[in-house]
């Protein structure tokens, strides 16, 4: 296995113009997508770098990088070292909703942090999807609770609807991609354009993968070995339908999340209405 990705001076010397002389933090590197947490005498910011032998890592973080450039609460600086593409945006200090669910995972009955959390992470991709966009890839770790609200990352699948999509998309994480839309995937024709009710599908299905700890699909029941699976595969089974997992460690938030992950995509909620249904729920 390769090292750490090295990250590019050009990169570095745009941090220090932001930030003053900076210390790198490694992140994570996988996939040919690299991140460090730079930080200096002023503020911090995050370093992106896509990377590799295969222009897949710097194309994702290219498109990644004109979508925050695109979106008017976030700053980006960007460029090229050799064949790789890097970028720089301010660092969000605050827990994902994944560490923000931590307590729920613990068995603890204090859930109202991560409650209002849920109405707000919701309220965010209401508002995302309310200037015309599209998340495309919905993550426990792809939200960071901040002092000032919600903020939502990683953009690679992100697309402004009424312009073209990427060429070819891919549904992001598998366990989290809508049947409808893992049907699309599969049987074409590509680009595929994810609607907001595959934003919900994902959404719904964070915020239950947060409370369990596990994907929202109950494989084992399928008789399938996720391992042993290819996407393609697990997309064709997700078509055809597979239950959810039986743990119900939050039931009165498990029952909303479960009645729109097993709706139909024309009869989801949109993520504002999903908000208002967790904010009936009691803490």
């Amino acid at each position: 296995m390769g090292g750490f990705a090295p990250c590019p001076p050009e990169a570095v010397a745009a941090a220090a113009i932001i930030c003053g002389p900076v210390s790198l933090t490694k992140i994570t590197d996988r996939r040919g997508s690299a991140v460090w947490k730079a930080v200096g005498p002023h503020c911090g910011v995050a370093i992106k770098l896509g990377h590799g032998a295969d222009s897949e890592g710097a194309e994702i973080t290219a498109r990644e990088a004109a979508t925050l450039d695109a979106l008017p609460d976030y700053t980006v600086v960007a460029g090229r070292s050799g064949a790789d593409v890097w970028y720089v945006t301010p660092w969000l200090d605050g827990p994902s909703t994944w560490d923000l669910f931590q307590p729920v995972r613990d068995g603890s009955d204090v859930r109202t942090a991560p409650l209002a959390g849920a109405v707000s992470l919701c309220r965010a991709v209401a508002d995302f999807h309310s200037a015309g966009w599209i998340h495309g890839d919905l993550q426990p770790a792809h939200s960071i609770h901040t002092a000032t609200g919600v903020r939502l990352i990683d953009f690679a699948w992100s697309w402004r609807t009424g312009t073209n999509p990427w060429r070819e998309f891919n549904g992001g994480i598998t366990h989290l991609v809508a049947p409808e839309l893992a049907e699309w995937i599969t049987t074409g024709p590509q680009p595929v354009k994810p609607a907001p009710a595959a934003d919900v599908y994902a959404l719904a299905g964070v915020l239950w993968t947060c409370t369990t700890g596990q994907w929202p699909l109950d494989y084992d029941a399928a008789g399938i070995t996720v391992k042993d699976t290819s996407p393609a595969d697990l997309r064709k089974a997700i078509t055809a339908g597979i239950p959810l997992t039986a743990a119900r460690p939050w039931p009165q938030v498990q029952t909303v999340l479960a009645d729109v992950l097993t709706a139909p995509a024309s009869d989801r909620p949109t993520a504002g209405e999903l908000a208002e249904s967790l904010m009936e729920v009691a803490p």
